[in-house]
């Protein structure tokens, strides 16, 4: 790996830090604020859209005009949206920073699409293994032990720690990264040429387009996960902020053992189809035994095993449509990837946001029941169209 791959790493790791400190406190925060279950499912759905619309046309832009002023502009978004949040005294504010935050959201994408331009295809699955090991791996541990410690200030606390920590990554990445795209798309004339349009021709791509439809599918079961947990963790196993944020650690640890020591021996004995495969079907039955027991310890147990394979998931999509994209539209194709992503974001919290009633304790494992039938399904038509995005390298 090249000394480009290891500065965006690092790049995308602060990032990920940044992100992360806001996971365990947005629905409290919500909360705070006066806001519903639905309401406050809401603002992750603002911010999902917004990037849904935002992230594509980044994405092209930076085939067009490079990776590394895109990456700038993403970052200062995350800058103002994050302390716009922090000091907000009404929910209208706080709904308008998620806005803003995922209107000029690229970063992931982004920074995924330098992994693309500097490493070579047969290195790729090691790379997205520790690029994720790094963001969705060590991130998702220091992110929420740092919220941890703001909140002991305020929640509110959280959102200008996450404002400084972009503003680091926007500074690495203007002094020390240089820009990677080697050939440039051609010049949009449009809108449409810039990138939205390609939302829906995005899914006739040959063996892009099917990758794009499952994580669509796989995002939407995995977010009705991340917001319908938070609430059953709190109103039924009687937890608070405090311990939210630990959960979030523990599935943090997990995921990182897993990415840096399970995936170098997983890609050993399978294929990458074989172990997204594997980790659909052990997500699917973890999401539908979580709530039979209203225990913590039981919650606890079924979600490390959870952990530990929904760890393999994006960097196995994520490598999968790497080497399915032509170099040249890496940055098109993640972001992409990423919109699609974002839109089922989007999807996944107005779902379960719209089961639950907080009168009806009950009702607070809906959407986790659901989510196992749908990821279920989706695992079903993994299978079913595996043929159509299995690569060679994989």
């Amino acid at each position: 790996m090249n000394r480009s791959f290891w500065i965006t790493t690092l790049i995308a790791f602060v990032n990920s830090i940044s992100f992360t400190i806001l996971i365990p406190i947005l629905y409290p925060y919500g909360k705070q604020l006066g806001l519903t279950d639905f309401q406050t499912s809401l603002l992750f759905t603002t911010y999902a859209g917004a990037q849904f619309l935002a992230t594509p046309v980044i994405g092209k832009l930076s085939d067009r005009y490079g990776r590394k002023p895109l990456l700038l502009l993403s970052l200062a978004g995350t800058v103002v949206a994050s302390f716009m949040a922090g000091t907000a005294h009404s929910a209208a504010i706080l709904f308008a920073a998620r806005f803003f935050d995922g209107i000029t959201g690229g970063n992931v994408s982004v920074s995924q699409a330098i992994v693309s331009d500097v490493v070579s295809p047969q290195d790729r699955a090691k790379a997205f293994g520790i690029y994720s090991s790094a963001t969705f791996g060590l991130g998702f541990i220091l992110g929420p032990a740092t919220s941890l410690i703001a909140q002991q200030v305020s929640l509110g606390a959280s959102f200008l720690v996450s404002s400084g920590l972009a503003l680091i990554a926007l500074l690495v990445t203007f002094f020390f990264l240089p820009e990677t795209l080697k050939v440039k798309a051609e010049e949009a004339t449009n809108v449409f040429h810039i990138g939205l349009g390609n939302l829906v021709k995005g899914l006739t791509i040959p063996r892009v387009g099917i990758l794009l439809m499952i994580n669509f599918l796989i995002g939407t079961t995995f977010t009705i996960f991340t917001f319908a947990f938070q609430p059953y963790f709190i109103h039924v196993l009687g937890q608070n902020s405090q311990s939210l944020t630990l959960i979030f650690i523990l599935f943090g640890s997990l995921t990182l053992v897993m990415q840096v020591k399970g995936i170098p021996l997983l890609t050993k004995q399978l294929s990458l189809v074989q172990i997204l495969l594997l980790s659909l079907l052990i997500r699917s039955l973890s999401f539908v035994v979580m709530p039979i027991v209203p225990s913590l310890a039981y919650f606890v147990s079924v979600s490390i095993l959870f952990s530990l394979f929904n760890a393999l998931v994006q960097p196995m999509i994520t490598t999968l449509i790497s080497l399915n994209s032509k170099s040249n539209v890496q940055g098109t194709a993640m972001g992409l990837n990423a919109s699609y992503l974002n839109v089922s974001n989007a999807f996944g919290p107005i779902i379960a946001g719209s089961l639950i009633h907080q009168s009806n304790a009950v009702t607070y494992t809906y959407p986790l029941y659901l989510a196992g039938v749908l990821t279920f399904l989706v695992w079903l038509f993994a299978i079913a169209t595996r043929k159509q995005y299995r690569h060679r390298a994989s």
